[in-house]
């Protein structure tokens, strides 16, 4: 276990360059490298940057398989608030990985049974390479939501009120944003070999401070990438670090 690594950028795009430099390398060195990629704002440039370097043949993604990091409950097939839909269009598409290559949070049926199948698929693997994430304003990683033990599994969760206003943004209002959704556990983030922090804003300084320098512990879940086996690296714009 060694500390997270803190990258201070100046600002978005640097961190899609910094982000891309890291993703890349590990796709590089493990062809059929395994990951999830989160959606939000803060990793969409290191998503265009990814996307550009294959474009330019620089990149080959063809082996790569990704496991969807958390869903919406209740949508119907093809609600524009899908977020498999939405890491179809900046992530998957963009960089060529089929849908046969994807394992998506499957919401059929019993959601138990589908969330312990998920896990399952990834422990087949042994665990992921590469795990690309944002930092929730209340410490979230993926939607494990405050409070979250460090060996949460895959399951269904309440979206904490934070959470809700912060989605709003993307479809249109508090009300339009799905009150539970289901999410890949801390278990399976944290166990991951390679861990990318991708952080941007002044509205995330509160909540990196506390997650990097405050105590460990389940009501800031990002603290636990202190105590992480993975290889973790926060990249993090001036916005989001302060300039104290």
């Amino acid at each position: 276990m060694t500390a997270p690594r803190i990258v201070l950028v100046e600002d978005a795009d640097e961190i899609g360059r910094v982000g891309a430099d890291l993703v890349a390398d590990a796709i590089a060195n493990g062809p059929a490298t395994s990951m999830t990629a989160a959606t939000g704002e803060s990793p969409m440039g290191l998503y265009s940057a990814l996307a550009a370097r294959r474009r330019s043949g620089l990149l080959e993604t063809s082996a790569v398989t990704v496991f969807q990091l958390d869903e919406y409950l209740g949508l119907a097939p093809g609600d524009r608030r899908s977020l498999l839909g939405w890491m179809r269009r900046s992530f998957l598409e963009p960089l060529g990985v089929s849908d046969e290559r994807v394992v998506p949070l499957l919401l059929d049926g019993d959601p138990a049974e589908a969330c312990a199948a998920f896990d399952g698929a990834i422990e087949a693997r042994g665990q992921l390479d590469i795990a690309v994430l944002g930092l929730g304003r209340n410490g979230h990683l993926g939607f494990n939501e405050p409070p979250s033990a460090p060996q949460s599994p895959t399951r269904v969760v309440e979206l904490s009120d934070v959470t809700l206003e912060d989605n709003a943004r993307y479809w249109g209002s508090v009300a339009d944003v799905p009150a539970r959704a289901v999410t890949m556990g801390l278990r399976q983030l944290l166990g991951a070999r390679q861990i990318v922090v991708v952080v941007s804003g002044a509205a995330k300084r509160a909540i990196l401070h506390r997650a990097l320098e405050g105590p460990v512990g389940p009501e800031v879940p990002a603290s636990f990438l202190r105590t992480a086996q993975a290889d973790v690296t926060v990249i993090a714009d001036r916005a989001a670090w302060g300039h104290g």
